[in-house]
C-alpha cells in the first residue's frame, strides 16, 4: 500500500508539473550529452596516442648536396660514415630496428604523399637526403639518438615525430578540455532547474504536505515523492544522452572512420564506461540539488 502511494504521489508530481519536468528531462539530456563529448574526446586522444605512439620513428637525415649545417661542411656524407652511422645506430640498446632509405626511395615516398600538389613536380630525387628511420623500443628515448648523432660528421639533422605529434595533442587537448568545461557547467544548469523545479513543485503541494504532516507521516516520507521525481528526471535525460552518444559513435564508425582509416577511434567499450559515468554523474547530481533544495523549501 505504502508503494502503490508513493508511485501515485510520484505520477502525479510529474503530470501536475509536465512542463517543467520536460524541461529538467531536456536540459539534463543536454548537458550529459555534453560531458559524454569530452569524456569520449578524453578517449579519443588516448586511443590516437597509442595508436601513434607506437608507431613513431627517429628520423637521422645523413648530409646531402643542399645541407647546410655545420656537421655537413665536409660535403656529402660518405659511404665510410654512412656504414659506421648505421652500425652505431644498431649497436645502441634503445634500438629495434633501422630502416636505410635512399634518395631514390625518399623521392618515390614524396611524389606518393603530394602526387596532387604542384610541389610534387618541382622537386628531383637529389634533392631529397638520404636517411636512417630508427625504431625505438621507447619513444620517450629519443634524447639518446640526439646526443649521439646530432652533430656528427655526415649527419645532417635528427628529426622526431613525437614533436610533431605532441603538437597536435595539445591542440587536441585543448578541445578536449573545453568540451569538458562546457559539459561541466551544462550539468550545473541542470542542477539549479531541478532545485528550482523541486521548489515550484513544494510550493504547488504545500497543502497536501501539511495534511501529511497532520496524519503522523514521516520526514522520509514526505520528502521521498520529491526526490523520486528529480531522480526519475535525471534517468530519463542519462537514457537519451546515452542514444545519442551512441548515435555519434555509430556515425564516426559509418562515416568518418572510413575516410580517417590512417588513425584509430575510440571503441563501444569506452562508450558504455562514459554512459556510466554520466549515470552517476546525473544521480549524483539530481539527488544533491533535490536533498538540498527539499531541506530548505519543504518544511516538515
Amino acid at each position: 500500500m505504502r508503494t502503490r502511494f508513493l508511485v501515485s504521489e510520484v505520477g502525479i508530481g510529474l503530470r501536475r508539473n509536465f512542463t517543467m519536468t520536460f524541461a529538467v528531462i531536456i536540459t539534463v539530456a543536454i548537458s550529459l550529452s555534453l560531458l559524454g563529448i569530452g569524456l569520449l574526446a578524453n578517449a579519443q586522444v588516448s586511443a590516437m596516442k597509442d595508436y601513434w605512439y607506437d608507431k613513431i620513428e627517429v628520423s637521422v637525415y645523413l648530409c646531402g648536396p643542399l645541407s647546410e649545417s655545420p656537421s655537413c661542411s665536409g660535403g656529402v656524407v660518405t659511404p665510410g660514415q654512412r656504414l659506421a652511422i648505421q652500425e652505431d645506430l644498431q649497436a645502441l640498446p634503445v634500438v629495434s630496428n633501422v630502416f636505410y632509405e635512399s634518395q631514390t626511395e625518399a623521392f618515390a615516398r614524396f611524389q606518393e604523399r603530394f602526387r596532387n600538389s604542384a610541389i610534387a613536380q618541382n622537386v628531383t630525387a637529389d634533392q631529397l637526403p638520404e636517411s636512417f628511420r630508427v625504431k625505438l623500443t621507447d619513444p620517450t628515448q629519443f634524447a639518446v639518438i640526439v646526443s649521439a648523432f646530432s652533430g656528427r660528421p655526415g649527419v645532417d639533422v635528427v628529426q622526431d615525430q613525437r614533436a610533431i605529434l605532441e603538437k597536435f595533442f595539445r591542440l587536441l587537448g585543448v578541445l578536449r578540455n573545453g568540451a569538458l568545461l562546457v559539459g561541466l557547467a551544462s550539468v550545473l544548469t541542470a542542477a539549479l532547474l531541478i532545485s528550482n523545479t523541486l521548489r515550484i513543485a513544494a510550493f504547488n503541494r504545500r497543502r497536501e504536505t501539511g495534511v501529511m504532516k497532520l496524519v503522523g507521516a514521516t520526514s522520509m516520507s514526505i520528502r521521498l515523492p520529491f526526490l523520486l521525481e528529480g531522480v526519475i528526471s535525471a534517468i530519463i535525460g542519462w537514457a537519451i544522452a546515452t542514444g545519442l552518444l551512441a548515435l555519434l559513435k555509430s556515425v564516426i564508425d559509418s562515416k568518418v572512420a572510413p575516410l580517417l582509416s590512417f588513425t584509430k577511434f575510440f571503441g563501444w567499450g569506452q562508450v558504455w564506461v562514459s554512459s556510466g559515468y554520466l549515470l552517476a554523474t546525473g544521480l549524483f547530481v539530481s539527488v544533491t540539488a533535490s536533498v538540498l533544495t527539499l531541506r530548505r523549501y519543504l518544511k516538515v
